[in-house]
């Protein structure tokens, strides 16, 4: 029963704040700049001395991302050929990630070299699951070793979603310093994509604390069953 109300608390808040974030950023979707979203990207790459950066057009809405190997910001339909505080606060986010590679910014970097364990964690997290249970009811103490291995997955994966909060927030403090100085966002218009992108990184934050609490319940679970 803990379990479920754990997970329904983190979806009811996963959920307020999704919903939060699509209507800041339809709302701030009607509130025009002078440049569109791709027009944004190119000037801040541009003006970082990136110039071997792609800004091209993705589909979907909010699938804005920074390929770091491809080495392409990619702005979905709503960002890229728009001229709103929403699409230039996006786009600048992602151009934001686009200067930490650059710089080689450590949280980054090691995001980056997480990302394959964290890929192989979320692939065999479900069968570990299902192992640690037939372990345990067949082998009785002999199952503590996929219990070990289990919390041991999800340990990589909760501190993959720690990681990516230093990475996400500094992003958007370089996008919001970047419009800030090229003049590009008004007073009103900076004040807006600050709001958008604060909204944006609380999606990260309810990611990285839901991991934290499962981690947390299963361990304490598992542990104090073995005892």
């Amino acid at each position: 029963m803990g379990y479920w109300i754990l997970i329904g608390g983190t979806m009811l808040v996963s959920w307020l704040i999704s919903s939060t974030l699509k209507r800041r950023f339809n709302e701030y979707s009607q509130i025009p700049t002078r440049m569109t979203g791709a027009e944004v990207a190119e000037a801040m790459l541009r003006q970082n001395g990136i110039n071997d950066v792609k800004v091209i057009h993705t589909g979907g809405q909010l699938t804005d991302h920074y390929d770091p190997v491809k080495k392409t910001v990619n702005l979905s339909e709503p960002v890229y050929g728009m001229n709103s505080v929403a699409a230039i606060a996006v786009a600048a986010h992602e151009c934001g990630h686009a200067i930490q590679h650059k710089e080689a910014y450590a949280w980054l970097t090691f995001r980056s070299k997480m990302v394959p364990a964290v890929q192989f964690a979320s692939g065999m997290q479900n069968i570990l699951m299902w192992m640690m249970i037939l372990g345990i009811f067949a082998f009785g103490s002999g199952g503590t070793v996929f219990i070990w291995v289990f919390l041991g997955v999800m340990a990589i994966t909760t501190l993959f979603t720690i990681v990516t909060l230093p990475v996400e927030f500094d992003a958007s403090n370089r996008a919001l310093a970047w419009l800030e100085r090229s003049g590009i966002a008004n007073e009103m218009q900076h004040e807006k994509a600050e709001k958008a992108l604060f909204w944006a990184a609380m999606t990260y934050v309810v990611a990285a604390v839901t991991a934290i609490a499962q981690l947390a319940y299963w361990a304490s679970m598992l542990l104090g069953r073995r005892d």
